[in-house]
């Protein structure tokens, strides 16, 4: 007969309170799986672009709806921030930032870079696109 060892439970998210690290956490591994579909819409684009005029144009339709434009805000948004938060994670991989402050703002840097890239990659778009 074996004895039944007591082993502790796994830690679960009602044991712990969410922080803004863990939630990004998250939101980075959502990023990654957006990317992944958001690279679908990418290769459409491209697809079209070699398949000649017509085909170019129904993208172009597409991506210029509201819709289509709101799909592309949140995959530009998703690129950067996984970008972003990619490297923050390079810095703890790098053993640095592990302090709470640290720790704490290289997520608020993370999240406040994501947005501002997106929205200035936008800005831009905009600006030499002419509004488009």
């Amino acid at each position: 007969m074996t004895a039944r060892i007591e082993r502790p439970l796994s830690p679960h998210l009602q044991t712990y309170r969410v922080t803004l690290t863990m939630a990004l956490s998250i939101v980075h591994r959502a990023t990654g799986i957006a990317l992944y579909f958001g690279t679908l819409l990418l290769a459409w684009w491209l697809i079209a672009a070699a398949s000649g005029p017509g085909a170019y144009a129904n993208v172009q339709a597409f991506t210029g709806s509201i819709i289509g434009k709101l799909i592309v805000f949140g995959y530009t948004w998703a690129l950067l921030h996984h970008l972003v938060s990619g490297i923050r994670y390079f810095f703890w991989d790098l053993g640095y930032g592990f302090k709470a402050n640290e720790r704490e703002a290289l997520t608020w840097g993370a999240l406040i870079a994501g947005i501002s890239l997106t929205i200035l990659v936008w800005i831009i778009a905009y600006t030499v696109g002419g509004g488009r």
